[in-house]
């Protein structure tokens, strides 16, 4: 099997819609056993996901917001936030068809050279349920907080 070609593009006010549906699956599985209506599970996660654009976009103004593209379809969202001190890696999400592909190592490797290079860490925020939490655990990441929802976990420079 051979890996897919995955690219990043810069991010537009035209991918909007595409970020609140890639949003909207990943809460699919959280949101499925509550007792609201298809409608009412639709206004909620679009509220929910007004309120983290808000947030990112006062809190991190200024990171890369790129869509993931396999094979020159859009897969996903990737928002990474630079400074000197630390990489933090805001947002990596995929629809669920293009999850367990390897997809996300291709993505993060970069990344971590980066911070290689920059001999900064690289950090990432994840719920404690997320799958992909074991990925990060193989790419060298180890918890550094946790705030009962979410684990901050960090990989240090590889010198």
């Amino acid at each position: 099997m051979t890996a897919p070609d995955v690219r990043l593009r810069p991010a537009s006010a035209d991918d909007r819609d595409f970020f609140a549906r890639v949003y909207a699956a990943g809460r699919a599985e959280e949101l499925a056993p509550v007792p609201f209506s298809p409608a009412e599970k639709e206004a909620f996660l679009a509220q929910q996901f007004a309120a983290q654009s808000v947030h990112s976009s006062r809190h991190y103004g200024d990171a890369s917001y790129d869509v993931i593209l396999v094979e020159g379809e859009p897969a996903g969202r990737l928002i990474v936030h630079r400074t000197p001190e630390h990489i933090l890696i805001v947002d990596i999400a995929l629809l669920p068809e293009y999850r367990g592909r390897g997809i996300g190592t291709s993505l993060l490797l970069p990344i971590l050279e980066e911070g290689n290079a920059a001999d900064a860490a690289v950090q990432i925020h994840v719920e404690h349920s997320n799958p992909a939490l074991r990925l990060y655990e193989r790419l060298g990441f180890a918890p550094i907080g946790d705030d009962g929802i979410y684990l901050t976990m960090e990989r240090p420079p590889s010198s």
